[in-house]
């Protein structure tokens, strides 16, 4: 098994839209369990195969306490949502970020297995917040453009203020690498 890169926003590949898998095979059930392996590493509940640059309709769960009783999800598709649920989420690819977000209280969708078995269900609870979540990283979407602009800006502003303290704690180490006062 292979770790997948996550990316991170404001990548804009997080942005693109996956095209349908058109045959499961090998080639897909090897993704599928890198991406599993990639989810737990992280510490995730849900990985879709954009956020791991595949652009390919490919979404694994795993909600249960033990790590167990994982989910692949090939070609899902959301037929009908029902009610109005908020609750807190994050994402792997918004690292160190949460915030509260409304969705749809009850989901129907459809996907097939690995095993090309054509599943239809309905859902409420995490499950249903997780598949909507992950879809939408399918369609470009991410959880964060459901905040207000003010939420997104005070977000922006973090990831900028981080990126320029790596940026120092990386040219300062390398400054120390780089350092002419050795012992010889």
């Amino acid at each position: 098994m292979t770790i997948l890169k996550v990316l991170h926003f404001p990548d804009e590949r997080l942005r693109l839209k996956a095209a349908p898998v058109e045959e499961i095979n090998s080639e897909i059930a090897e993704i599928a369990e890198n991406m599993l392996e990639t989810m737990y590493v992280e510490g995730g509940i849900g990985l879709a195969a954009t956020q791991v640059n595949i652009q390919k309709r490919i979404i694994v769960i795993d909600i249960s306490e033990n790590k167990n009783e994982s989910l692949t999800l090939i070609n899902p598709k959301i037929l009908k949502l029902e009610g109005e649920e908020e609750s807190q989420e994050g994402c792997l690819s918004v690292p160190d970020y949460f915030d509260v977000v409304q969705r749809a209280k009850n989901i129907e969708f459809s996907y097939t297995t690995l095993k090309n078995e054509a599943v239809r269900k309905k859902i409420d609870g995490l499950l249903a917040i997780c598949i909507q979540h992950e879809i939408d990283h399918l369609n470009g979407k991410l959880f964060i453009d459901y905040l207000s602009p003010l939420k997104r800006d005070r977000l922006m502003k973090k990831i900028h203020k981080q990126r320029i303290k790596k940026r120092r704690s990386k040219n300062s180490e390398q400054l120390d690498n780089e350092s002419p006062n050795k012992i010889l």
